[in-house]
């Protein structure tokens, strides 16, 4: 595969990497953190004023037709700056089920607001025993009239607190763990019996969880086929999956560095650590875990774009496999090699460690994926 970038795609990465150099450092991201919703407003008109919000959306929708690639690059950029704004939530997630499933009515009415800014959108779809299973819902969508009533309760539900919309998966028939059965509906986050309960997560972001008594949505609300949504919702999320390995890529990138340069500014018995044959022979096994990371990353980038369901869902999984390991692998090697500054709150290599597991633990751990791999006949 040719994994070299075009020039519009090496300006987008100047561009993006030279806007949250300039405006995101540390101490920048700290008092984001302190904003309602644990993040900023502020730097999220930023980004859109750079385009980045519509970047994924289609000419015709007021977006720049991007693909994969930029997405990559942007996420990868958001990773190394720990950016804390709903990237991932809304315009990945959100916006993947208004371009992949949305009607032309639903796309007039969401994604103009996505890409100026003034709309943010949450994905609800964890609930309490379902684990990493996207069939597994037990939140239910009724007929009433024309249009729907929703039922049931959300878990984790990243940026949920603040969130001007909601894509919630409901069950519209069917048994609990049916793949058949499960809709995908657009719920306002100001909704008559919508109840949020938000909270930071550990690694800065912010979640919620959300209960839903009686929401009543109009007939409008239903993204795509309210009985066959499934494939829709494993495709965005595998589209998740996909952005989720670039930002890793990005955070362990970024982690290396920042060891490489504490190892040759902090000295033990007069000298540098980094002059210690056996700390550098641990940091170039750093630098080959990152490699082998971003290759898997650029192979999943490749891989979102395959036809066949199956195909692209095993080359995703692999890479979340890979990017597991090398980032349990990159994130203790550096609290190692910091030592004890390593794990206070004021060193931002503890932030980046936190951040590589959640994304681990997100939308499937290495575990489940190493599973979906074996069970599809694929080698890691």
């Amino acid at each position: 595969m040719d994994f070299d970038l075009s020039e519009e795609q090496r300006l987008l990465k100047e561009s993006v990497d030279g806007l949250l150099g300039s405006s995101y450092d540390f101490d920048q991201r700290k008092k984001y953190m302190a904003e309602k919703g644990g993040w900023s407003k502020s730097a999220w008109n930023k980004l859109a004023e750079q385009g980045l919000l519509g970047l994924p959306f289609s000419e015709e929708d007021g977006g720049f037709g991007a693909g994969a690639i930029e997405t990559m690059i942007v996420m990868e950029a958001m990773g190394k700056a720990l950016v804390l704004e709903p990237y991932l939530a809304t315009v990945v997630i959100g916006g993947g089920f208004l371009r992949r499933g949305g009607s032309a009515e639903q796309k007039a009415a969401h994604i103009p607001g996505i890409i100026d800014g003034s709309k943010t959108i949450a994905f609800a779809q964890i609930e309490k025993n379902s684990r990493y299973d996207l069939s597994d819902v037990s939140t239910t969508a009724k007929k009433k009239g024309a249009g729907w009533v929703i039922d049931g309760e959300k878990f984790v539900v990243l940026n949920g607190d603040t969130a001007d919309m909601l894509v919630v998966t409901a069950r519209t028939k069917g048994g609990r763990r049916d793949s058949s059965g499960v809709g995908v509906f657009l719920v306002p986050g100001n909704a008559r019996g919508v109840t949020k309960k938000g909270y930071p997560t550990q690694d800065g972001l912010h979640a919620a969880d959300i209960t839903f008594t009686g929401v009543e949505v109009g007939a409008d609300a239903a993204i795509g086929d309210p009985e066959n949504a499934l494939p829709l919702i494993e495709r965005v999320v595998d589209e998740a999956r996909t952005a989720m390995c670039a930002e890793a890529v990005g955070i362990m990138d970024e982690s290396l560095k920042t060891t490489v340069e504490y190892l040759k500014t902090r000295t033990q018995f007069g000298v540098p650590i980094g002059s210690f044959q056996t700390l550098q022979h641990r940091a170039a096994d750093m630098f080959v875990a990152v490699e082998q990371a971003r290759s898997m990353s650029m192979f999943a980038t490749m891989a979102s774009d395959f036809d066949d369901a199956k195909e692209r869902a095993t080359a995703i999984a692999a890479a979340k496999v890979q990017i597991g390991k090398s980032g349990k692998f990159v994130g203790q090697q550096s609290i190692q090699l910091h030592g004890g500054i390593g794990m206070t709150q004021e060193a931002k290599i503890g932030h980046y460690f936190k951040r590589l597991t959640m994304i681990e633990n997100s939308l499937g751990d290495t575990d489940y994926h190493l599973r979906r791999v074996t069970d599809s006949g694929g080698l890691i």
